[in-house]
C-alpha cells in the first residue's frame, strides 16, 4: 500500500490450528515492575531460518464471561512480512491461569504450505459459541496473501483455516460479531480488510459462525485506506473506525464506515478527524491506527496517535473521540498524558471499555507505549510501556503507571519499517477488570531476541489515591 510508512500497512499472514498447548499458572516467568507483576504468556521457540527468534508481537485480545483469549505474531520473519506462526493464550478463569498454543496447517513451519502469516485479531460469537481468529497467510516472489479464519468452541482447540472470499492480496483484516441477543443480526461476524499496494476497503459477512463468507462488499464511494476496527453496537449497527485518504494517501484521515442492515450496505466513511498530523516515530513500526471499543450502551471510543497539540507536531499525543451513532463525533481530546512541553512521545494505544459500564461512568483503560525523547537515536531510544484509566468516560484519567522498561529497541524485532512490537496492542476488561497483553523485550543474547508475550497478574487498577488529570 502507498505511504505504508504512516499508517503501517504492509503484507502479513497468519492463523491456523491447534498446537501444543500449555497450562501454565499466571505466577510463571513474572518480571516484577513496581506494583504490577508481569506474566509471560507464550515463547518463541522455532528456528525456522527466515526468523528472528525469539520473538513475539501484535497482541490482540477479546473476553467473553470469564473467557479471555489473545492471539499473537510468533517468529517475526528476517527480510520479509509476517512471521512463522500465530500463538494463543486462553485464560477461562479471568485470567487466573492460562493455556498457551500455537496454531496449526497455515505455515510450513507448522503444517501448513504459507511462508509467513500475521495480523491476527481474535473474537467471539456469542450465538453459535464459537472463537474465531482472523489471519492473513502470504507468501513471496511474487508477493501473494490469502484471508483465512481458524475456529474454537473453547479457545483452546483450534479448527483448520477456512479461507474467506477476498479480492485479490488482502492486508490488515480485522474482525467483529453482532453478540446482543436482542439484535436483529445476532450471530453476524464482519471482516474488514483492505488491499496491498492499493487500498481498496471491503467487508464480509458471515452469518454461520464463521463457516462461510458472503461476496466482498465496498462501501459507497469505493474509499481507499486501512487499519480499521469493528465494533456492533445493541441495535445491530456495525461502526468501523478507519483511516481513509482523500488524496491516494497524501492526507490520512481519522474516518468511520457504518452498516446498519446487518453487513448488506456499507456507508460512505464519515469522517472523525480530518488531515491527522503524526510525528515521524524514530525508528518504530507505528502509525495513526485507532484502537476502539464500545461501552454497555454501545458509545464507540477511538484513540489514536496524534501530534497536533504539540508545537511544530514534535512528539506524539493519544487523543481520543467518542461516538453514540458512528457518525457524529466529538473534537478529538487529548489524553494529558505529560504536558504538552515534555519530550515524551507515545503511540501504539490498546483501548478497553468495561461493557458493565457506559456513559460519563464509562471505565476506560489504555495501554501504550513511549520514548521518554521523541528525538533519539537507536542507541539513545528508550522504550516504556505503560498505561492511564479513566472512571467517567474519558473526561479525567489517572496518572501514567509503568508496566514495563525502559527498554533499548535494539532489543526488538526488525522490520523495514522499524523496529516492532506490532501495529497494535490490546486490552480487555474481564469481569471488571482491566488486562492488557503486550510484547515486552530484554536484552538480546548474541543473535538471539528475547521479545515474547506478556499479561499481568494484577489488573490494570492505578494506585488508590492516584492523580487525576483533566482531559481539557
Amino acid at each position: 500500500m502507498k505511504s505504508a510508512k504512516p499508517i503501517c500497512v504492509i503484507a502479513m499472514a497468519v492463523f491456523g490450528l491447534l498446537a501444543i498447548p500449555a497450562r501454565l499458572a499466571a505466577q510463571d516467568s513474572q518480571v516484577h515492575h513496581q506494583k504490577y507483576t508481569l506474566s509471560r504468556l507464550s515463547t518463541d521457540t522455532f528456528t525456522n531460518a527466515d526468523g528472528q527468534h525469539a520473538t513475539e508481537l501484535e497482541p490482540s485480545t477479546f473476553a467473553f464471561g470469564s473467557t479471555f483469549v489473545a492471539s499473537f505474531e510468533v517468529a517475526r520473519g528476517n527480510g520479509h512480512p509476517g512471521g512463522g506462526d500465530i500463538g494463543f493464550a486462553t485464560s477461562t478463569d479471568a485470567g487466573v491461569t492460562w493455556t498457551r498454543g500455537l496454531l496449526s496447517g497455515l505455515t510450513s513451519v507448522r503444517g501448513g504450505t504459507a511462508t509467513a502469516t500475521g495480523n491476527a485479531v481474535v473474537t467471539y460469537d456469542a450465538a453459535h459459541g464459537i472463537w474465531i481468529i482472523t489471519t492473513l497467510l502470504a507468501n513471496f516472489n511474487p508477493l501473494t496473501t490469502t484471508l483465512v479464519v481458524v475456529r474454537s468452541s473453547d479457545g483452546i482447540h483450534w479448527g483448520k483455516p477456512i479461507r474467506v472470499n477476498a479480492k485479490t492480496n488482502p492486508d490488515k483484516p480485522w474482525i467483529g460479531c453482532d453478540n446482543t441477543a436482542t439484535s436483529p443480526f445476532f450471530g453476524h461476524c464482519y471482516v474488514q480488510w483492505d488491499t496491498i499496494n492499493v487500498g481498496t476497503i471491503y467487508f464480509s459477512t458471515s452469518t454461520d459462525g464463521g463457516l462461510t463468507w458472503g461476496k466482498p462488499l465496498k462501501p459507497a464511494g469505493s474509499p481507499l485506506g486501512g487499519n480499521g476496527q469493528l465494533l456492533v453496537q445493541p441495535d445491530g449497527t456495525v461502526v468501523a473506525p478507519i483511516v481513509t485518504t482523500p488524496d491516494n494517501f497524501l492526507t490520512l484521515n481519522m474516518s468511520a464506515i457504518i452498516s446498519t442492515d446487518g453487513g448488506a450496505i456499507w456507508n460512505a466513511p464519515v469522517t472523525i478527524s480530518p488531515a491527522v498530523p503524526g510525528h515521524n516515530t524514530f525508528d518504530f513500526r507505528m502509525g495513526i491506527n485507532p484502537s476502539a471499543r464500545t461501552d454497555g450502551s454501545g458509545n464507540v471510543y477511538a484513540v489514536w496517535s496524534d501530534c497536533r497539540f504539540r508545537s511544530a507536531c514534535s512528539s506524539n499525543d493519544l487523543v481520543i473521540s467518542t461516538s453514540s451513532d458512528g457518525a457524529a463525533w466529538t473534537q478529538p481530546a487529548r489524553i494529558p498524558i505529560d504536558p504538552t512541553t515534555s519530550t515524551v512521545d507515545h503511540f501504539t494505544p490498546g483501548l478497553a471499555v468495561d461493557t458493565a459500564t457506559s456513559g460519563s461512568r464509562a471505565h476506560l483503560t489504555v495501554t501504550y507505549y513511549s520514548y521518554t525523547h521523541a528525538n533519539c537515536t537507536d542507541s539513545t531510544c528508550r522504550l516504556n510501556l505503560r498505561f492511564v484509566s479513566s472512571r467517567n468516560g474519558g473526561s479525567t484519567w489517572t496518572a501514567p503507571q509503568t508496566l514495563a522498561g525502559p527498554m533499548s529497541i535494539t532489543w526488538l524485532a526488525n522490520t523495514s519499517l522499524g523496529r516492532d512490537v506490532g501495529d497494535y496492542m490490546a486490552a480487555s476488561y474481564v469481569h471488571g477488570k482491566p488486562f492488557g497483553v503486550f510484547a515486552v523485550a530484554h536484552a538480546n543474547s548474541g543473535t538471539v531476541f528475547d521479545q515474547a508475550i506478556y499479561t499481568t497478574k494484577q489488573p490494570l487498577l492505578p494506585p488508590s489515591g492516584s492523580a487525576r488529570l483533566d482531559s481539557k
